[in-house]
């Protein structure tokens, strides 16, 4: 009998979105590209979108992980939405990441908020990737994972 193969891992899909009014988006860019590059399988939504709009996309294309790039200063209410709002759709089990301008003192409130992690600005894009890879393996075995 022949030895089968198995098929290749499907990447795991992540969908960079820019939630809110804030227009900038080259971090959002060298996130997806990065991301990209290191093996993902990448949406990115483009800027100014609504959260029912992310919650939408993330569902139709099976997203493992959010990640919501915020500069406006809103994170913490931008956040919140997000994943009361994927909650809502029976969608609780997609990781929730956030970066961009953030404060350390708003970290604690992000987590809590339910973001599975922040990244502030200076954050290597290293240990972006090992993070989003960390969270995307644990969404596909089923595990938590402890935020950081």
């Amino acid at each position: 009998m022949a030895a089968v193969t198995p098929a290749p891992a499907r990447p795991a899909r992540v969908l960079v979105a820019k939630p809110g009014l804030d227009g900038h988006d080259r971090g959002a860019k060298i996130v997806a590209r990065t991301l990209r590059d290191a093996g993902f399988e990448v949406i990115y939504t483009g800027i100014r979108q609504r959260i029912e709009d992310i919650v939408s996309i993330a569902l139709q294309e099976d997203v493992a992980l959010v990640g919501l790039s915020i500069l406006s200063g809103a994170h913490v209410a931008l956040t919140t939405r997000t994943v009361e709002a994927l909650r809502s759709a029976d969608a609780g089990d997609i990781a929730v990441v956030v970066g961009g301008t953030i404060p350390q003192a708003d970290v604690p409130k992000l987590l809590s908020a339910g973001a599975a992690a922040v990244f502030p600005t200076g954050t290597s894009l290293d240990e972006l990737v090992g993070k989003v890879r960390a969270l995307t393996d644990t969404a596909e075995s089923g595990e938590s994972c402890s935020s950081a």
